[in-house]
């Protein structure tokens, strides 16, 4: 494993040259990852108790990934994650078995929860930066919809056509979506990330 160490942080340009180092056009999984409420942790906890969450995150994260995984701390609590040769679906089983790892293991009696954004090559990008970029807007996505979870990342674009989709699906979406006070999109891709892990 290509390990920079929790000691020092590196910038998401490091990785993406390292990416390009070992698995340039070729494929490859990324993930930007960070703790839930971590920042709640340290306000209402101390620092000791930040740092003692943060070590077991990192061990449990150095311990799990593959032999052949680039990992870097970004800073504070963030990391980015490469996985060669893996597709979004190999990452999602992966990371959910750290991040339920995690979940399944307090330290001192908090429950450490972590979220992922996870996009591949293919089909999300072509260049390893943008990779990263949809890592991001997933990890976002995933934060938004209540963390503690593995978001694929998903264009913001989704096209519904009515030769996909019944006039009556498409009339209970809208519904839907306004009763929750949500985007149609964004349940579509909550839909989708539940089949992810229905059939992982």
């Amino acid at each position: 494993m290509n390990w920079h160490g929790h000691d020092r942080t590196v910038d998401v340009d490091d990785l993406v040259r390292e990416v390009d180092d070992v698995a340039k056009g070729r494929a490859v999984a990324v993930a930007l990852t960070d703790l839930d409420r971590f920042g709640h942790l340290n306000e209402t906890q101390g620092s000791a108790a930040g740092d003692k969450v943060l070590q077991v995150w990192v061990d449990t994260l150095t311990a799990s990934l593959p032999k052949d995984a680039i990992i870097g701390r970004l800073g504070g609590d963030e990391f980015g994650i490469a996985l060669p040769g893996a597709s979004a679906e190999n990452a999602l089983i992966l990371l959910d078995e750290v991040r339920s790892h995690l979940a399944e293991h307090p330290v001192d009696g908090w429950v450490i929860g972590a979220t992922f954004g996870v996009a591949a090559r293919p089909p999300h990008a072509i260049e390893t930066e943008d990779l990263f970029r949809c890592a991001s807007e997933a990890l976002a996505r995933g934060k938004r919809e209540g963390g503690g979870r593995v978001a694929i990342y998903i264009e913001e674009k989704m096209i519904l056509k009515s030769n996909y989709y019944s006039r009556g699906s498409l009339d209970r979406l809208s519904k839907l979506a306004g009763r929750e006070n949500r985007t149609e999109a964004s349940l579509l891709r909550e839909a989708l990330d539940d089949l992810f892990q229905k059939t992982r």
